[in-house]
């Protein structure tokens, strides 16, 4: 699956639909690889492989708790990126009861806090948006 669409109105908008498998987190990695590489003087490297990690968790919670379509849009501005992933289902994301130091499972979201993402969730008359907004200096 490889038709990524970018915006004209925002060259630094890719939107890129993802399979409904577990295929689906290697292709937004691959999308977002990409369209960094696209934008190399928009963030720093260390930002561009968190913004890659943040894709990957995203999609993966998309993966194991929702249903399809499944599509991966990043943004990217000088100081700030927009990793957004929709799916199909209404269903908003839960939060877990506090996994165990040991657990191999339940930490997307906060894998994506503690890399510096503020996320947001909102309802679409098709499903959902989890949308995580991550910025850094300009310099």
């Amino acid at each position: 699956m490889d038709t990524a669409t970018a915006s004209p109105a925002r060259p630094g908008t890719v939107h890129h639909p993802l399979p409904s498998g577990p295929q689906a987190a290697r292709e937004a990695r691959r999308s977002a690889a990409r369209t960094l590489a696209l934008h190399p003087g928009r963030c720093p490297h260390e930002t561009a492989c968190d913004i890659l990690l943040i894709a990957s968790e995203l999609v993966t919670n998309a993966v194991r708790h929702a249903m399809p379509p499944y599509a991966l849009t990043i943004s990217l501005e000088r100081g700030r990126a927009g990793i957004c992933v929709s799916d199909g289902s209404l269903s908003l994301p839960q939060r877990g009861g506090g996994p165990g130091v040991l657990a191999t499972r339940g930490r997307g979201l906060q894998i994506v806090r503690a890399l510096g993402a503020d996320v947001f969730v909102s309802r679409s008359p098709r499903g959902k948006q989890v949308i995580a907004v991550l910025t850094w200096p300009d310099v």
